[in-house]
């Protein structure tokens, strides 16, 4: 009843009104700092764009070495699928293809023909033979992908984020695929050059506008390193990044090397990479177990880093139903959590299924619980 009489005095002065609404009750997060894109946790996909390995060909590779190729028996749906059940974080293996055509006839669909089978359509565009990046697993084996070209994955992520203007960033990583197959008829990768790199920073730029992307040197500002700008939580806001992108380098050693030369704390470069902390491109560290680095996660995250890691590999959790790795994940605080089974598998006997408590798109982080975080901070 004081508010009602206070609100009828307010017409008639108001300096009323302003002792009045001094004393009403005021929100939890009214005057906290806003929230910053490291102080939230979402959920994404691991090897985003994944098509199935067809059944024949899977079978034969489960006859010669079924522990270690039964780690492939998994599948994605489309990217635009993904981001509208809520996942924010996307992963992307690209092979350098400057030339085309060199991963336009894989092995596979040879080997299913020996065997009287009949292979699935693959590429009936022939985008395969353009040049320019692509998208596959393992040449030759794991070849399926949603978007065959590198520039098809990003023009359907940027459409995607056109029509959902006021979503929370999305983390889009990439692993840069050199790895060798020394047996006959297999395709031997290029390596990945700073031209190489070079390229591929181009090819980010050319899909998506500079405004649109949180960059290196977007962060670092104007502190020497990028990695005492992000221990200094200089990450943007929320609400700086809604309807942004963040790409991420997942390599280390010679390909990381190669990627920083000549930019020192990543300065003019589109991504983030996974540099050892205490070095100055720091800034987003890789650590696939939460079980095993537990602490170091919960330190670095802290500390001001982001962080991505796993909560499931080698499709073994959800086989059994185990949780304990996404337990354990989803309580290091880490930014980002991917996973292969956001949707569970159907073939399994299994629950198993990753989801943020209440199927949220993002929750405040654990470990940092900023002040100003609340269910309306988000999607």
């Amino acid at each position: 009843m004081k508010i009602v009489k206070w609100a009828i005095l307010a017409t008639l002065h108001p300096l009323i009104l302003a002792l009045a609404t001094s004393w009403m009750p005021r929100s939890s997060t009214e005057g906290a700092a806003p929230v910053r894109m490291n102080e939230i946790q979402v959920i994404g996909s691991h090897n985003s764009y994944k098509g199935a390995i067809e059944p024949a060909l899977l079978n034969r590779l489960l006859a010669r070495d079924s522990a270690r190729f039964i780690s492939l028996d998994y599948q994605h749906v489309s990217l635009t699928q993904q981001l509208d059940l809520g996942l924010r974080k996307l992963e992307l293996d690209v092979v350098f293809d400057p030339q085309g055509g060199r991963f336009a006839q894989p092995l596979g669909l040879q080997l299913v023909k020996r065997q009287g089978g009949t292979p699935l359509p693959f590429d009936p565009d022939n985008v395969m033979r353009e040049p320019g990046f692509k998208v596959l697993h393992v040449q030759d084996i794991d070849f399926r992908s949603s978007c065959l070209r590198l520039r098809d994955c990003l023009q359907e992520i940027e459409a995607w984020s056109d029509a959902h203007p006021r979503h929370l960033p999305i983390a889009i990583s990439f692993n840069a695929k050199t790895d060798r197959i020394d047996q006959p008829g297999f395709t031997q990768p290029l390596p990945f050059t700073a031209a190489a790199f070079d390229s591929l920073d181009a090819e980010l730029r050319s899909v998506f506008a500079k405004e649109r992307m949180i960059t290196p040197d977007l962060v670092r500002g104007k502190f020497p390193t990028l990695e005492a700008a992000a221990k200094a939580r200089q990450w943007p806001t929320l609400e700086a990044a809604r309807g942004k992108v963040l790409f991420v380098l997942e390599e280390g050693g010679e390909k990381l090397a190669t990627y920083v030369q000549g930019h020192p704390s990543l300065r003019g470069r589109v991504m983030f990479v996974n540099a050892r902390p205490g070095q100055p491109e720091a800034a987003f560290v890789i650590l696939n177990d939460p079980v095993q680095f537990q602490d170091s996660i919960q330190k670095l995250v802290r500390s001001g880093y982001l962080v991505r890691t796993r909560a499931d590999e080698g499709t073994l959790e959800a086989r059994k139903g185990d949780f304990r790795r996404l337990e354990a994940a989803l309580s290091s605080g880490a930014q980002f959590i991917s996973t292969d089974y956001y949707l569970p598998d159907k073939r399994f006997n299994s629950a198993y299924q990753v989801q943020l408590p209440k199927r949220a798109v993002a929750r405040c982080n654990p470990i940092l619980r900023p002040g100003g975080c609340g269910k309306d901070t988000f999607e």
